[in-house]
């Protein structure tokens, strides 16, 4: 890889940490081992191409398009949670995935038991992640925090809520609102 290639690639994995939290290969790494996937497989489930799915894993390409791909992502991490913790079993996850497979992305904030926690209420990281991928796939994040400078002399707090919950990182947007409940 020249250094141009090597270059794209840094760029293309630095827009993805500002996008969705976390590089790509990694976040796709994650998902495959905590869910006893394979590339093909969680590229099926996601309803991506295999060579698509390696390219936004390599940084060959940077964003995920489809909002209903983002969500799967979503979906998939809240799963791969629950597979962890022992709320969910491998034969329950596996239907899951088929039930992830086939969502069509539907509304921003669905309340759907992949979707809560225990108590029937959306839980706040889901929200979060919710929240940052209806921002994100509308707008980069550098495009986010220019509106955002732009609105602070007007509307400070929207301004904050953009720059945290639009450009920032899942955990902080989370310690954020957790700050501003009490």
């Amino acid at each position: 890889m020249d250094a141009a290639q090597q270059e794209a690639t840094a760029r293309a994995r630095e827009l993805q940490r500002n996008w969705y939290g976390e590089p790509l290969g990694a976040l796709f790494r994650k998902l495959i081992d905590d869910l006893g996937l394979n590339q093909a497989r969680l590229a099926g489930v996601l309803g991506l191409s295999a060579p698509m799915l390696s390219q936004l894993m390599s940084g060959q390409r940077a964003k995920i398009g489809n909002p209903a791909v983002v969500q799967r992502v979503q979906l998939l991490q809240d799963l791969a949670g629950q597979v962890a913790d022992g709320s969910v079993s491998a034969a329950e996850a596996t239907e899951r995935m088929e039930e992830i497979k086939k969502s069509q992305g539907g509304s921003v904030l669905s309340n759907t038991t992949q979707t809560t926690s225990g108590s029937g209420a959306p839980t706040v990281k889901r929200v979060v992640r919710e929240i940052q991928s209806l921002l994100r796939s509308v707008a980069a994040a550098g495009d986010i925090i220019e509106a955002a400078d732009t609105l602070a002399p007007t509307h400070p707090e929207l301004a904050e809520f953009l720059r945290v919950y639009g450009a920032g990182r899942t955990s902080d947007a989370v310690t954020h609102y957790q700050s501003h409940q009490s």
